[in-house]
C-alpha cells in the first residue's frame, strides 16, 4: 500500500503544477468512449489506450460481463451503460477482454464456485458459457467469443439499439494480451480478431 500512497502524494504535487488542466476537469466530463473491461488488476484502460483524465468512461466488472438489460432490479452496469450512452453521448463503446482471464477460465473449466456464491451468481450473467479449450491458460479463443457475446448483449439495451440504428454509436470488441501488451480488435467483415 505504501507505494500507492507515495505515488498519490507525488501525483498531487505534479498536479499542482498544471492547475488549468484540473480546473477544466471540474467543469464536467465529455468522454468519447465507454470502455467496458474486466476488474482484473493487470488490465489498465488508460495505460492501454493512452487516455487522459476525462477521455474514457469506464465500466469494470468481473469477466467484463454485461448483464441483461431487463435484470430486476436494474443493475449498476445497466445504469452505467445507459448514462454513458444517453447522458454523456459517447460515440463509441469498447468491450475489452483479456488473456489469462480468471472469470472466463472458471466458466470454460466449469469450476465449482459454491464457496463464492456471489461470484457464481454473477457469472450466470455470462450465459451462454464461453467456449474454448479448458487446458489453454490464456483462454484466448474463449475470451474473444465472450467479448462478442457481450457486444450482442449490449445491442439489447434500448439506448444502444436506438443509437446504433441512428448511426451515432459504434461498438468495438478488443482482446488484450496480458503477456505481450498487444491489443487485437474484432474485424466484423472477416469475423477475426486482428492486431490494431
Amino acid at each position: 500500500m505504501q507505494p500507492l500512497i507515495d505515488h498519490a502524494r507525488s501525483y498531487h504535487r505534479r498536479s499542482a503544477e498544471r492547475p488549468e488542466e484540473f480546473a477544466r476537469l471540474a467543469q464536467g466530463q465529455a468522454p468519447q468512449v465507454l470502455f467496458i473491461t474486466c476488474s482484473d488488476s493487470r488490465v489498465v484502460p488508460a495505460l492501454i489506450t493512452g487516455a487522459r483524465p476525462g477521455e474514457l468512461f469506464e465500466l469494470r466488472t468481473a469477466g467484463n460481463i454485461v448483464p441483461p438489460y431487463a435484470s430486476r432490479p436494474p443493475t449498476g452496469e445497466a445504469a452505467t451503460v445507459e448514462y454513458a450512452v444517453e447522458v454523456l453521448g459517447v460515440a463509441d463503446i469498447v468491450v475489452c477482454g483479456h488473456s489469462h482471464c480468471g472469470a472466463v477460465g472458471a466458466l470454460v473449466r466449469g469450476d465449482d464456485l459454491t464457496a463464492v456464491p456471489a461470484v457464481r451468481d454473477w457469472f450466470a450473467h455470462a450465459a451462454p458459457r464461453p467456449e474454448g479449450p479448458a487446458g489453454d491458460p490464456a483462454v484466448g479463443g474463449a475470451v474473444q467469443n465472450h467479448v462478442l457475446t457481450q457486444l450482442l448483449r449490449l445491442r439489447s439495451y434500448p439506448c444502444v439499439e436506438r443509437r446504433l440504428a441512428h448511426g451515432t454509436l459504434r461498438m468495438h470488441g478488443w482482446y488484450y494480451e496480458v503477456h505481450t501488451g498487444s491489443v487485437l480488435a474484432h474485424d466484423a467483415r472477416a469475423d477475426l480478431f486482428r492486431a490494431l
